[in-house]
């Protein structure tokens, strides 16, 4: 079994995987760089080291610098979360080369699936229904402007390898395509450092429907049913749900089935997710494999009381799948609500800064998978997700109404969030009725702004945060030797 996990990561999704390593006896090892020196997986971990300066390619995405640690720590293990270095087939086989297990699929497969023209190609082959498009990656437009007219508008343009809506450009008419073929290659190449880009049929008011599943090295493979995460902004998912309000049994059947069936054509291990867009008639496409933890897992883990962290380490220690298909059940209805530092006025532009004060929602069946804490910063160079705001009720209509007074207690101050903003979301007609199409926000909220209430609360917790505020904490540097301490970050105090 596995002693010493080091996590190649930050924030919430590092500290999340922590708790878990607590919880199965596994020490930890956190990475960090000069900016995330006072970070809360810093403070968290058995052990931290800091691996580089605030740029990616120096820390969170410096393959050699973060398998030296592996060595000086004694991890044997290193789990990647998501993000960075999560689905990055050379980081796996730097991994399998230096005889750390890599707590994910294996290289070959992060590889394969990674490419979305190859994936397409397993899938076909694997009896997994695909949206008609192209087969390889392309750079000439004019090559795309043929298939596209072949296909027919409006298509999809997407990047061949990477994902999160980066290099995705969408074409209604075809005086637009050379100039989207341009801008989609060029975001793709600034994003993952490849240019390749494909096309697809545009499938019009879909549903963004995912499956998680589970496979060991011994052939088993099961779903964990499905997540629908249809609201989305800039292609990135902000809400998701689960079950689907739009999937029936019969339904769920068929995708989860199509869903076991991908993993197995791809030779997949370990924890992932296939997504699907689901059509108004009904009919559902693949559209990708994420070969990682995806970050809405926690809505899984509260239906179906499953610590999908625990089982990917069991997976990748070696040990069998105990859960069979059959014992898979969904127990009532999850939400969950991603939190960023970012202005929704301004189309959900970053809004990096100092947490002046914050205060979590707490309750039954209320969870959040928080990364940060008062006085911390949240920092320009990485995402500027806080923490993930999760509910479980009995029903869809509890669980929203859950979910709304979870929001209103969420008090963060000193960076913009969209709180406000996923409230009215949630206080929504069209959601209550599961109305949940991937053009959501671009429907229904173009031109949201928060209502005078929302700045008047936030107006009022400021002044309960200022007059909370007990000093400036004193923070000390971490080093292998000398872990960061809650006794180092309580400022003045005294028994």
């Amino acid at each position: 079994m596995i002693k010493k996990i080091l996590i190649a990561n930050r924030g919430e999704i590092a500290c999340r995987i922590m708790n878990t390593c607590k919880e199965m006896g596994i020490e930890s090892v956190a990475v960090y760089s000069d900016v995330d020196q006072k970070a809360l997986h810093v403070l968290m971990a058995d052990y931290a080291y800091c691996i580089g300066t605030s740029e990616p390619s120096q820390s969170y995405l410096n393959i050699e610098k973060i398998l030296d640690v592996a060595k000086q720590s004694g991890a044997d293990a290193i789990h990647p979360g998501y993000g960075f270095l999560a689905e990055n087939a050379a980081f796996a086989a730097r991994c399998e080369e230096e005889d750390v297990i890599f707590i994910g699929p294996s290289s070959k497969v992060i590889s394969e699936l990674g490419d979305k023209t190859i994936a397409r190609q397993i899938m076909i082959k694997g009896g997994v229904p695909v949206t008609p498009g192209m087969m390889q990656a392309e750079s000439d437009p004019k090559i795309m402007a043929r298939e596209a007219d072949r296909i027919g508008y409006p298509v999809l343009i997407k990047a061949a390898a990477g994902g999160g809506g980066k290099g995705m450009r969408i074409v209604k008419h075809p005086e637009e395509i050379h100039a989207a073929c341009a801008a989609a290659s060029s975001e793709a190449a600034s994003a993952f450092g490849n240019g390749a880009i494909y096309l697809e049929k545009y499938i019009e008011k879909p549903r963004h429907v995912e499956f998680q599943i589970l496979a060991d090295s011994h052939g088993n493979v099961i779903h964990l049913l499905e997540r629908e995460c249809s609201i989305q902004r800039r292609h990135q998912k902000i809400i998701e749900e689960t079950p689907s309000p739009a999937v029936t049994p019969a339904l769920r059947e068929q995708m989860g089935n199509a869903a076991v069936a991908a993993a197995k054509a791809s030779g997949y291990v370990n924890a992932g997710t296939v997504e699907f867009l689901l059509d108004s008639e009904g009919h559902f496409y693949f559209l990708e494999v994420n070969t990682r933890l995806q970050v809405e897992h926690p809505i899984t883990e509260m239906v179906t009381g499953i610590d999908i962290v625990r089982r990917q380490i069991e997976i990748a220690s070696g040990k069998s799948l105990s859960l069979k298909q059959e014992d898979i059940a969904g127990r009532g209805h999850a939400i969950e609500c991603r939190v960023y530092a970012e202005d929704p006025e301004k189309d959900f532009f970053p809004s990096p800064g100092k947490i002046v004060f914050l205060k979590e929602p707490s309750g039954p069946g209320i969870r959040n998978d928080c990364g940060v804490y008062t006085d911390v910063e949240v920092p320009v160079d990485y995402d500027p997700i806080i923490s993930k705001l999760i509910v479980h009720a009995e029903n869809r209509e509890k669980a929203i109404l859950k979910m709304i007074k979870a929001l209103s207690e969420y008090v963060i101050l000193g960076v913009k969030t969209p709180v406000p903003f996923l409230m009215d979301v949630l206080k929504s007609e069209a959601f209550a009725d599961g109305e949940t199409y991937t053009d959501f926000i671009a429907k229904h909220f173009e031109k949201w702004s928060p209502g005078e209430g929302d700045i008047d609360t936030a107006l009022i917790a400021f002044v309960a945060g200022e007059l909370s505020v007990k000093g400036n904490h004193q923070f000390q540097s971490s080093s292998a030797n000398d872990a960061l301490s809650p006794w180092k970050t309580l400022g003045n105090w005294r028994l």
